[in-house]
């Protein structure tokens, strides 16, 4: 497991860190470790699906963007797209 050494740390920086700590039940460095997690990894992943049916809520729309989709794929292996997708 990786390691980070951090130096020069103040006296009343370190203080509060243990009586944060203590709050909370854990060492210090664990609190450490709690602060770093909560500061660089994301509250909430969007997830690609929970996205695409936010986007397309609605049944006629999807319906709409199945059949666009399928008819962009059909042209495009055809050839008969003209200028803007347009035969």
């Amino acid at each position: 497991m990786p390691a980070i050494v951090v130096r020069n740390i103040s006296a009343e920086t370190h203080r509060a860190l243990r009586v944060r700590a203590r709050k909370h039940g854990r060492s210090t460095e664990a609190e450490i470790r709690a602060i770093l997690d909560g500061a660089v990894r994301p509250t909430a992943r969007v997830k690609l699906g929970s996205a695409l049916a936010a986007l397309v809520s609605d049944r006629r729309q999807l319906a709409q963007l199945d059949y666009l989709l399928a008819r962009f794929i059909a042209e495009a292996a055809t050839g008969t797209a003209g200028p803007r997708g347009r035969p």
